[in-house]
């Protein structure tokens, strides 16, 4: 970790996902910002409205009035969606040279100036593992051990650990994920297996609470994820459409000999058994492939995005725009000269 007197002369944004927190949500933005205003030279905080069902948007309202928090952004969304969607949110509107993922009820604001040190050295991503985890479901917990021991077996990684949610990205790196087609996918492992300077940091921090997961979203978001991340299904189902072409040969095979060498064959059986044997299981594979391609190329280019901003504000007040201190000559009288002085 870094001492309390570690200052970096950088533009730091961070991306925090809340909902349904009107209760402690001035609380939650006055800690963030007590640890990252002392830290760097200039910050930004990007609230992202998870879609909440309180008066969530009312009291980020009051605090970005007149009076209120600095450099805050909010963004509120109109639907609730995974929360790596909703970081994304943030990072697509991003300013910083290095860019914050946290997740308030779960992720320890206070280990971030080790993990910024790390970054500040070189790191073009960090990530910060919390070993104490949030209490979810038993469905939930049985599809989360699968997907990832999924994810393991197609793609070499543990997705889990190797890229928590927790995390900070250089400005190279967030422009580099801006470049791809589905970035709100890339972003959650392009970090982490794209060959990237990455360091990973562990810590223990109880969660401020447990918000239970949508079983049904995570299993599509895993899918789509297990889909367009690795070619490892594909390559499964390729290798069973050749075991079943195989298998089917060696049964029509069969079949033939059959034909030849009993004479008392019940009529009809063996050319239903070599149209079936041929055709049927292949015929199968082929249109799951091809369903397979045709829903990826569907969601990459028909579905349209995932989120939708409804409301966007922010503070009154930005610090940055306070140390500047800008007088402009009045141009109708002479259009051709403005003075410009910055204190």
């Amino acid at each position: 970790m870094v001492g309390t007197l570690a200052f970096f002369p950088v533009f730091l944004s961070v991306a925090v996902v809340v909902r349904n927190q009107e209760q402690h949500i001035r609380e939650i933005l006055e800690e963030i910002a007590a640890v990252v205003a002392p830290l760097v030279r200039d910050y930004e905080l990007i609230v992202i409205d998870n879609a909440s069902t309180d008066d969530n948007i009312g009291v980020l309202k009051r605090i970005t009035g007149e009076g209120g928090l600095p450099n805050i952004q909010v963004y509120g969304l109109t639907k609730e969606v995974h929360i790596d969607t909703a970081c994304w949110v943030g990072f697509e509107s991003a300013l910083g040279d290095f860019v914050v993922a946290i997740d308030p009820m779960t992720d320890d604001i206070s280990f971030l100036p080790g993990m910024l040190e790390n970054a500040a050295k070189g790191a073009d991503v960090v990530f910060a593992n919390n070993q104490i985890k949030p209490k979810q479901s038993f469905p939930y917990r049985s599809a989360y051990s699968i997907f990832h021991g999924l994810y393991r077996v197609f793609h070499g990684i543990d997705l889990a650990n190797a890229a928590p949610q927790y995390r900070v990205l250089n400005r190279r790196l967030v422009n580099f994920i801006l470049q791809h087609p589905q970035p709100v996918m890339t972003y959650r492992h392009l970090p982490a297996t794209g060959g990237f300077n990455k360091v990973n940091l562990e810590y223990s921090s109880e969660p401020r609470a447990s918000h239970l997961k949508s079983l049904a979203n995570s299993i599509d978001r895993g899918s789509r994820l297990l889909v367009s991340t690795t070619h490892a299904p594909m390559r499964l189902v390729t290798t069973l459409s050749l075991f079943g072409a195989v298998a089917n040969l060696l049964y029509s095979f069969y079949v033939m000999a059959i034909a030849f060498l009993k004479p008392d064959v019940a009529e009809g059986w063996v050319s239903t058994s070599l149209q079936q044997s041929g055709m049927f299981f292949l015929i199968s594979l082929v249109l799951m492939v091809l369903g397979e391609y045709i829903l990826n190329m569907t969601t990459a280019t028909n579905e349209g995005p995932l989120y939708y901003v409804g409301q966007e504000f922010t503070s009154a007040r930005m610090v940055r725009k306070e140390k500047l201190n800008v007088e402009v000559t009045d141009l109708t009288a002479q259009p051709f000269l403005a003075l410009q002085k910055i204190k």
